[in-house]
């Protein structure tokens, strides 16, 4: 075993912090990352990704398996077991190395008395897996997703909802942005053949390349000189419909961590960005993310709702609006979405997202574009928040997004398409 650290106890502590303190995985774990080796690292992602994935699952079993669930201090063990109890059903770790790296894990965790009853726990799933797998295929919580946000699915998509909780359910396919600044897809593509790398372009969105299998950035052909960029397709979506040209003003509000920030100057390298975030830390990320790209924006800390208090008066040309969501959309990415939102997170969303988008109207020009996009799969937030704002602008005109009839583009997640993303494209009359 290794002395320096053990991972299943790093993965049950990062996983107390999300289910008890609230916290956000994508904010903890590169905290946890830090001190341990890359090979460690991806592990350490799969045993927290996953685990929080098939949550209800491994709840259940561990419910079945033991008198009573532990709680309080303790609880950091129960953690232990389940990350134990995932690697057992979910990984191609030996059964008796996961075994013993969990049961050492309890030392790690300074619950050394308890190093039995885990090894108990887990000797005894494995003698009774197959029988209790099956059992719980008949549970409710085999959707994998708590109750209220299933309901929500299902009334919106009576016929589709099924296929969503899948797509929610599996690990999301990775996808690349290229900058065409460099290479045109075709171009990259073949670069990618020759790194023996397979990928396949999107039929809709000309910079996306989804790659067969996922891979280390490392491996990805110019990654360090910006080549390309690893970006959701869906996400790169917006750009495609926000049509940005050079010489243009452009507002990228809420634009942290930055994706869309540097596809707009991929798109028009000589339009002037300016890219809004209320989040000073993530605007970090902005930043880092244009220098990578070789790229210039004004960077600006401030709040959506209150532009006047940023903007010195600018008039813009055109705005993407990525409204803060519940981010339903992009569950398979973030599986701790599921366990962190609450039912009355969505109308409080839905006010914030009115605030804003009311807010930021009047900084558009005359016969300027607003693309409003969110990644969330909920009408609330999406077709039913603009046609509420339409109802209320006289001068906000909805045009149809590309070869469609329709001024909505609301895309679902799918094993090989993109993420859950929503698009609605406003004209200032």
């Amino acid at each position: 075993m290794n002395n320096k650290y053990n991972l299943r106890a790093i993965a049950a502590s990062a996983i107390s912090q999300v289910l008890d303190k609230g916290q956000s995985l994508s904010t903890v774990l590169p905290e946890y990352q830090k001190n341990i080796s890359d090979k460690d690292k991806s592990l350490l992602q799969e045993l927290c990704f996953g685990t929080l994935r098939v949550l209800p699952e491994l709840e259940w079993y561990v419910q079945q398996l033991m008198a009573k669930v532990m709680t309080g201090k303790q609880r950091p063990l129960h953690y232990l077991l389940m990350v134990g109890l995932y690697q057992l059903l979910y990984t191609r770790i030996p059964a008796h190395a996961a075994v013993a790296e969990t049961v050492n894990g309890a030392v790690v965790l300074k619950r050394p008395q308890m190093k039995g009853l885990i090894n108990g726990v887990m000797r005894q799933f494995q003698r009774q897996q197959q029988i209790m797998s099956e059992q719980f295929q008949s549970q409710n919580g085999r959707f994998l997703h708590p109750g209220w946000l299933l309901q929500r699915i299902q009334l919106a998509y009576p016929q589709q909802w099924q296929a969503i909780i899948d797509a929610n359910n599996q690990k999301p396919p990775m996808w690349l942005r290229v900058n065409r600044q460099h290479h045109s897809c075709e171009q990259y593509l073949q670069l990618l053949q020759q790194a023996g790398i397979e990928a396949f372009p999107h039929p809709d969105y000309s910079d996306a390349l989804r790659l067969a299998a996922p891979c280390s950035v490392t491996l990805l052909p110019g990654f360090e000189q910006g080549w390309v960029t690893v970006q959701d397709a869906s996400a790169q979506g917006c750009v495609s419909v926000l049509e940005p040209q050079n010489g243009e003003i452009i507002l990228d509000l809420c634009a942290a961590p930055g994706g869309k920030t540097t596809h707009i100057l991929e798109a028009a390298p000589e339009a002037k960005v300016i890219a809004v975030d209320v989040d000073e830390g993530r605007l970090k990320r902005v930043t880092e993310n244009l220098v990578r790209l070789n790229q210039q924006a004004t960077v600006i800390a401030g709040d959506g709702r209150e532009p006047l208090t940023w903007s010195n008066g600018q008039i813009y040309d055109r705005i993407l609006l990525d409204a803060p969501c519940s981010a339903t959309g992009v569950i398979r990415r973030h599986p701790d979405i599921k366990w962190l939102r609450r039912n009355s997170d969505i109308d409080e969303l839905v006010s914030l997202q009115k605030e804003i988008i009311n807010a930021i109207w009047p900084q558009l020009k005359s016969g300027g574009t607003m693309i409003y996009a969110t990644c969330s799969i909920l009408p609330e937030e999406n077709k039913l928040q603009i046609d509420d704002f339409i109802q209320n602008h006289s001068d906000a005109k909805l045009v149809s997004i590309g070869d469609s009839p329709s001024p909505y583009r609301q895309n679902l997640p799918s094993p090989d398409g993109g993420d859950g993303f929503f698009y609605a494209k406003l004209i200032k009359a």
